[in-house]
């Protein structure tokens, strides 16, 4: 294959710093190309291989997590809480689907964020946007917000200890299974408003209690008590992502050892630009984000490149459109993939599209629009006889409020209460096992 790391240098480039010290960029490049990967090739080649039976109808997707990683509110807590949250998910897709659930956090790398403009205005000064820790900083003033390449490094140490964590908590018992039912239990037959979702948490149990009575238990099935958990971020900075590119030693080809999963944004998706170039020379798997811009041309030339040996698990489509855009865009997207005999993962991301502004001022996301999404994205694919292959959500396990409804009724008055978030509006712990439980009830049908 003739593909060099560093060739994206000599492609269009957008979404990108540019910084004013070349010399301490190179540094930073080299100290981070002197340091190990984050993630190894045989978890690479493992998730591609679970990524097939996504595509082939066999297992389902969960992806989620924060939409920007951020160096003040890193903690051990937030992990495990979103980690927690996302395990209870998974349970309950895994019931519904009657199907291996494959878990991807948006986690350990996620840092830099696309904006729709380069400069924001603040307080009535006009300032460069924030694009995320590993850029800039998001204090308002000028200082903050030049490129720095030293905060590479620090979303480095950040990663790894997230990535080790992470592996301690699915791997040392955290993700028993019983014990991740007990957590669901908890907030559906304590919580007034899970009542409609009890009934489906009861036969949870009632189908674990079976297991057991037939010899089959976490103290005997290591599945019960471990599990596969991935990383995956916007492979937006390329220097990072050249920096930490490796060669597996085993197959000779390149591993982008940023994370398991890297994807395509859809403001970085040109078939001849920078990010396409880079991604389309590693062998992790690739997502790509597809809105109501992508042309139907456009996608099967993405589609081509990104995946020349058309193999299952390489690429995910990721689509996005807005709950009332989806049956209009998304048929004719499955059809020209179809129609092209092109290998691909279907995978719905709700949040993009249905961002509005509240009227008390903060960007939010109408959980109804979100699930109408998810809803409206079953029925494309059931209509064109293909498979919705997984669900892609900007989540946290903090009780934020951020998002508007759910069964929590949280409403405009109440997004200044807990809103954190340092660019979109995420879906807390409760709305997420919300979604989850809907999400089961679409896959049971």
């Amino acid at each position: 294959m003739d593909w060099d790391k560093k060739g994206w240098r000599g492609k269009p480039r957008v979404q990108m710093p540019t910084y004013g010290n070349l010399d301490e960029l190179a540094s930073v490049e080299s100290s981070l190309e002197a340091l190990p990967p984050l993630v190894f090739a045989g978890e690479v080649r493992n998730l591609r291989e679970q990524l097939a039976k996504v595509g082939t109808g066999e297992a389902f997707l969960l992806q989620g997590g924060d939409c920007a990683e951020s160096f003040s509110e890193f903690s051990a807590n937030l992990i495990r809480d979103t980690f927690k949250v996302m395990l209870q998910m998974a349970v309950v897709l895994t019931f519904g689907s009657k199907k291996p659930v494959v878990k991807i956090g948006r986690m350990a790398g996620q840092f830099a964020k696309p904006r729709s403009a380069d400069y924001e205005t603040i307080n009535d000064q006009k300032l460069p946007s924030y694009r995320g820790d590993i850029i800039n900083d998001i204090a308002p003033d000028f200082k903050s917000r030049e490129p720095d390449p030293k905060r590479m490094l620090q979303a480095y140490t950040q990663s790894a200890a997230s990535v080790n964590l992470l592996r301690a908590f699915s791997q040392g018992g955290f993700a028993d299974i019983r014990q991740v039912h007990s957590w669901t239990l908890e907030n559906t037959r304590t919580g007034s408003r899970y009542t409609q979702f009890s009934e489906l948490a009861e036969r949870i149990s009632e189908a674990l209690d079976f297991m057991e009575a037939a010899g089959v238990s976490p103290n005997n099935t290591q599945t019960l008590r471990k599990v596969d958990f991935y990383t995956s971020h916007e492979a937006l900075l390329l220097e990072y992502e050249e920096a930490l590119c490796r060669i597996d030693s085993l197959t000779g080809n390149p591993i982008a050892g940023s994370g398991h999963m890297i994807w395509i944004g859809d403001r970085t998706r040109d078939p001849d630009g920078a990010h396409v170039d880079f991604c389309s020379g590693v062998e992790n798997p690739i997502g790509l984000k597809c809105g109501p811009s992508i042309s139907k041309d456009d996608l099967v030339r993405l589609v081509q490149k990104l995946n020349p040996k058309n193999e299952m698990g390489r690429l995910t489509l990721i689509t996005r459109f807005g709950h009332n855009k989806v049956l209009d865009y998304l048929p004719g997207l499955i059809k020209i993939v179809r129609s092209e005999g092109l290998n691909v993962v279907w995978c719905c991301d709700p949040m993009h599209g249905n961002t509005v502004k509240s009227t008390s001022g903060f960007k939010t996301r109408p959980f109804d629009h979100v699930l109408a999404e998810v809803q409206n994205s079953f029925t494309a694919h059931r209509s064109e006889g293909t498979y919705l292959g997984g669900v892609h959500f900007e989540m946290t396990g903090k009780d934020v409020t951020e998002c508007t409804g759910g069964l929590q009724l949280i409403d405009d008055e109440d997004l200044s209460l807990r809103y954190h978030t340092a660019c979109d509006p995420r879906l807390n712990a409760s709305q997420s096992l919300e979604l989850a439980f809907l999400v089961a009830e679409q896959l049971e049908k």
